[in-house]
């Protein structure tokens, strides 16, 4: 980060580093859904740092995975070593530790309704062959044992064609039981290699293993998922041959995460957005698979409106003039760009230190009372009985100006014939009134038959129903 108050300078970087990171990550964990999991990009000034403080905050079992990413292909000349990767540190909610291979039909569902597991890639064909011609159809060989087990898998085999006995090589057992074992071969799915000399190996079909998919591996491959270069690029294309920002993750690494993680509507944060390159990806592969993902992300720097959310209008509008077609014509898709107002403090509005404007507050208010998000400059008082709102719901009506002079005089209260008049207002609309004041001189239960919430202000600026 540009504004970081850590330099390498500093002896207690490393200190200042855990205290910034404490409080965001446990803020993130909360954050997660329970099946979510969290992906942390991270170089080897902190990296070990960062592996005990997720022991700490996520539990030591719920490690998904330490990726090692090949951000760079080139060799740098101009220092002693050339570092060549990152670390993408993967930690879950909640981490399921076995049953994460599923048929294609029911991941979605399962994913929904299970804790976080690695979904499979798409199996790559290669390696397969059907030499013999098996009805089943192409197929490979696996090995027949496993580096885990019990004795009850330490059993002899005998190769049928050379009277030769194998057993499972030291510290090794058999995949599976004995019994297994005579199944699968009187199904014709053992062989002792294509020669017929060779220890005994496992028949694998292609059709059956697609429907798991394969095996994600930790090892991020700079050719296969992208390295900074290719981030670089794709910004130089969307921004007519500008780099607005420096070492930009590739799409192709964050869709790859997302494969892994997410399912088609699942919510995606961001919460250090950088260039934006997450909504890109997100973007991408809903566009691909017809997904339902959404992103939310959150960047603090000035750069937030001129690249990071300027780059994902150009990817959802279209860039005519760049070099990939998708590009050209937009991925599709809509966001809302929203900006944090000046923080409202109760403890300063009490002393008169510092009151809010009008709209901020009613803004504030809103969002507070029913999760409703509505631009400041959309609010502002209208009439005598200061109406600033009306949802489906509710009418909101909000008695303030930033001045204490006003808060602390009877127009900054309400009154029987103010309270009339917006009741009668509000049931003729068929809703119910929702009033923020500095005082009252009409009683509770009075307001509460004219159909209207009361709520006092500094102190109770939240509604328990929504509006």
């Amino acid at each position: 980060r540009h504004n970081s108050p850590v330099d390498r300078e500093d002896l207690e970087r490393h200190d200042k580093w855990l205290c910034m990171m404490w409080p965001r990550l446990h803020l993130l964990k909360e954050l997660l859904a329970e099946n979510g999991a969290i992906f942390i990009s991270i170089n080897y000034n902190e990296q070990h740092h960062l592996r005990m403080l997720m022991d700490e905050i996520f539990g030591e079992d719920n490690l998904i995975a330490d990726f090692p990413w090949q951000s760079r292909l080139s060799v740098s000349n101009d220092t002693d070593l050339s570092m060549q990767h990152e670390q993408v540190l993967a930690y879950a909610r909640n981490r399921r530790q076995s049953n994460r291979r599923l048929r294609e039909s029911n991941a979605a569902r399962w994913y929904s309704e299970s804790s976080f597991a690695v979904f499979p890639k798409p199996l790559d064909p290669a390696g397969f062959s059907n030499p013999d011609n098996d009805p089943r159809g192409p197929w490979k060989l696996d090995p027949f044992d496993a580096p885990q087990g019990s004795e009850s898998l330490a059993y002899a085999i005998v190769n049928p064609e050379t009277g030769e006995e194998h057993w499972p090589p030291p510290n090794r057992h058999w995949r599976t039981l004995e019994s297994n074992y005579r199944r699968l071969a009187n199904d014709g799915r053992i062989m002792f290699g294509r020669s017929g000399n060779a220890r005994p190996q496992l028949k694998s079909f292609y059709q059956e293993r697609r429907l798991y998919g394969q095996t994600q591996t930790s090892w991020l491959s700079g050719n296969e998922y992208g390295t900074t270069t290719e981030g670089t690029k794709t910004l130089m294309d969307l921004f007519g041959g500008r780099t607005p920002f420096e070492y930009p993750k590739p799409v192709s690494l964050v869709r790859h995460i997302l494969q892994m993680a997410t399912g088609p509507d699942d919510l995606v944060l961001d919460s250090f957005a950088g260039s934006g390159t997450t909504a890109h990806a997100v973007l991408s592969l809903n566009n691909e698979d017809g997904g339902n993902r959404k992103f939310i992300l959150v960047e603090c720097e000035d750069y937030a409106d001129t690249t990071t959310a300027e780059r994902v209008r150009r990817v959802i509008n279209g860039v005519p003039e760049s070099q990939n077609a998708a590009l050209r014509a937009g991925l599709g898709g809509s966001f809302t760009y929203c900006t944090l107002g000046d923080p409202i403090d109760a403890e300063a509005m009490l002393t008169g230190a510092a009151l809010p404007s009008f709209a901020d507050l009613a803004a504030y208010l809103v969002h507070t009372a029913s999760g409703l998000s509505v631009g400041a400059g959309e609010l502002a008082p209208r009439g005598s009985d200061r109406l600033f709102y009306s949802s489906d719901r509710n009418n909101y009506h909000l008695f303030y100006e930033p001045d204490l002079n006003y808060l602390r005089s009877n127009e900054a209260a309400l009154n029987e014939e103010r309270a009339l008049r917006i009741s009668a207002a509000a049931r003729a609309d068929g809703k119910r009134a929702i009033v923020f004041s500095a005082d009252k001189f009409i009683g509770q239960r009075e307001l509460t038959t004219l159909g209207i919430t009361f709520c006092q202000l500094p102190y109770e600026i939240h509604l328990p129903q929504s509006g």
